[in-house]
C-alpha cells in the first residue's frame, strides 16, 4: 500500500535501542526486504544520532539557530515523513529509554506527527515479541499526535526468527502479518496524505 497510483509515500522507520548486539537491526532489515519497493524509507537511529538525555527540547529554543543541528536534521525528517513505523524492543515492560527520550525532544501535537500514521513492530528474544512494550508506545504516541493503526507484528525469538539480513527463518507469520500492517498502515497514509492536500490539518 505505500506504493499507489506511482506516488511512493515516505516511510520514517524509528529504531529504540542503542545497545551492544542489538536484534533491531535484523528487524529494520526485515522492513527494507519486504517494504522497501513500495516506500522511501528513511531510518532514525538513536545510536548513530547519540544524542544525549533530554536537556532542552527544540521547541524550548527562543532562537532557532541555537538549537543543535543534529535535532534540526531530525526534525527536517519527521516534517518530510507521510507514516511512521516504530520498531521497538521491550524493555522492563516498557519502551526503551533511547526512543523516549528521542521523542522528548520534539513537541507534541500537529506540527511534525499530527495527521500522520504510525505503525509499530516489537521484537524479544523471548516467546510474546516486545508485546507489552506496545502498550506503553500506543500512548507515547498518541500524545505526540500520531495515529497509531491498530495492527501490529511483533517478531518472538528475534535471533532465531531472522538472521542478520533479515531473512524469516521459518517464521511465516511474520511476513503476513507485516503485511496486514503495512495494508493499514497504506490505507491511513494515503488517505490523510489526501486529505491534507486538500483542506489542510486544522489549527487549533
Amino acid at each position: 500500500m505505500g506504493s499507489q497510483a506511482g506516488e511512493v509515500l515516505k516511510l520514517l522507520v524509528v529504531m529504540s535501542t542503542t545497545r551492544e548486539g542489538r536484534m533491531g537491526s535484523r528487524v529494520v532489515k526485515f522492513i527494507q526486504n519486504e517494504l522497501g519497493a513500495k516506500y522511501d524509507i528513511t531510518i532514525l537511529d538513536p545510536k548513530e544520532l547519540d544524542l544525549p538525555l533530554v536537556r532542552m527540547p527544540i521547541h524550548h529554543y527562543d532562537d532557532r539557530t541555537q538549537a543543535p543541528q543534529v535535532l534540526l536534521d531530525i526534525e527536517a525528517k519527521l516534517k518530510a515523513a507521510e507514516a511512521f513505523l516504530f520498531v521497538t524492543a521491550e524493555y522492563n515492560g516498557s519502551v526503551p529509554p533511547a526512543l523516549s527520550s528521542l521523542l522528548d525532544h520534539f513537541p507534541p501535537g500537529h506540527t511534525l506527527f499530527g495527521y500522520k500514521p504510525s505503525g509499530i513492530v516489537s521484537y524479544s528474544m523471548g516467546s510474546f515479541g516486545g508485546m507489552m512494550g506496545t502498550v506503553p508506545l500506543r500512548q507515547l504516541l498518541n500524545a505526540m499526535g500520531t495515529v497509531a493503526v491498530p495492527e501490529s507484528v511483533h517478531v518472538p525469538q528475534v535471533h532465531s526468527s531472522l538472521d542478520e539480513d533479515g531473512k524469516v527463518q521459518g517464521n511465516d507469520h511474520l511476513k503476513s502479518g507485516l503485511e496486514s500492517l503495512d495494508t493499514q498502515l497504506g490505507w491511513y497514509a494515503h488517505s490523510m496524505k489526501e486529505y491534507r492536500k486538500i483542506h489542510g490539518v486544522p489549527k487549533l
